[in-house]
């Protein structure tokens, strides 16, 4: 009788355990958490960034679901308020963080924004997936000091969590009127393969090796 009970509680004990561990990743979900710029503001939804990566993907025989929980007008804040449940509900393997740009231009403070950035970070990680960070930077017009804090928010993170990081999304599209919208802040249709070509490197090689445990 004393041996049985024993062996119920270490029963018990070993299921306790397996519900407290996080919940396994997904080999073959990436999950694009992101804002106006990912979430096709503008331009068709069949040829923004995150479709033309789901083209690419099948192209070159990279079975990876992509699913898009961006947000035009998304903050760092609201992302990290949604991240917990879209973590539960799609188990990624990748999470593409891009997300900042809109507190930059609402001129929230730096500190914050990294912070929420940084526990966004520590979600992914915790929950066995591997994140992607994308860099932004915003106008000038909000002088110099703030756009500095502002773009060493993204390479500071990449280098305190080790963490890969595409520099700037924007490279190549935002100085050149043919690309951006009449608003200035959004890219065109003609600039969506630009945007996947300024992530892509990054990327693949996080799709063709198993995510961080």
């Amino acid at each position: 009788m004393h041996t049985l009970l024993l062996n119920a509680r270490s029963i018990a004990l070993s299921m306790l355990l397996l519900l407290a561990l996080p919940a396994a990743a997904s080999q073959n979900t990436v999950l694009v958490l992101g804002d106006s710029l990912s979430a096709a503001y503008g331009v068709p939804s069949q040829t923004a960034w995150v479709e033309l990566l789901r083209n690419r993907l099948d192209s070159q025989g990279l079975k990876w679901e992509v699913i898009n929980a961006s947000i035009s007008g998304e903050t760092t804040d609201g992302g990290l308020r949604r991240l917990p449940g879209l973590l539960e509900s799609h188990t990624p393997g990748v999470v593409i963080i891009e997300l900042g740009g809109n507190d930059g231009l609402r001129g929230f403070p730096p500190n914050v924004i990294e912070s929420n950035l940084a526990n966004m970070i520590k979600q992914v990680r915790n929950s066995g997936a591997t994140p992607l960070l994308v860099g932004m930077q915003i106008p000038p017009n909000y002088g110099q000091r703030y756009t500095s804090l502002f773009a060493n928010i993204y390479p500071s993170l990449s280098d305190q969590f080790d963490t890969v990081l595409v520099p700037f999304f924007l490279k190549g599209i935002y100085n050149r009127k043919e690309l951006m919208q009449d608003d200035g802040i959004h890219p065109t249709e003609a600039a969506q393969p630009k945007l996947l070509d300024n992530i892509w490197p990054t990327l693949k090689p996080l799709l063709t090796h198993p995510a961080s445990s």
